[in-house]
């Protein structure tokens, strides 16, 4: 073995099936939400995209979708619209379990959001499985460093949490 890692990531079975039946448990919860959680590299879209294609879930874009929305607005009514924007885009895709990639627009400072209360708010009416780019331990939900602007960290997440592990993760 040369030490290198493997171009083409294999996910196992049993982590797709471990996904699926995370979203299975979580159908009768006050919050529907369920967080893939891991650094760059660890894996997050593989799994989440597999899960999908594997379970017929749509897959959203989520910052990709509201970059294109608010772009359209003044900057100071930005804020304001965030959760509105959101929602709409969940609402114009199809099925129970919407699969969301691509959170970290959430994060913005000048959005003034909580990104893990936006999600759960999202997780209401319909199963929510969104890749968070951070890190989880000891029941600490944590994105980005204490010295980035974006910063957020939450203690005992009202959510089901996964976390992964991969090649760029800190342990």
């Amino acid at each position: 073995m040369d030490g290198l890692e493997p171009s083409v990531l294999v996910l196992p079975v049993t982590r797709i099936d471990s996904l699926v039946q995370t979203v299975a448990g979580v159908t009768d919860a006050y919050y529907r939400l369920v967080l893939l959680v891991g650094p760059a590299g660890s894996g997050k879209t593989a799994l989440l995209r597999a899960a999908a294609e594997q379970e017929g879930w749509p897959m959203l874009n989520l910052s990709l979708e509201l970059a294109k929305q608010l772009q359209e607005l003044p900057a100071r009514s930005r804020p304001r619209k965030v959760t509105e924007l959101a929602e709409s885009a969940v609402a114009a895709v199809e099925g129970e379990v919407v699969a969301l990639d691509h959170i970290e627009l959430l994060f913005e400072p000048a959005l003034q959001q909580d990104p893990l209360r936006l999600l759960q708010h999202l997780s209401r009416t319909r199963t929510i499985v969104a890749a968070w780019p951070g890190t989880y331990e000891g029941e600490q939900l944590t994105y980005a460093e204490p010295s980035h602007r974006e910063y957020r960290t939450y203690s005992k997440p009202d959510a089901q949490v996964l976390p992964l592990d991969g090649p760029h993760a800190k342990h």
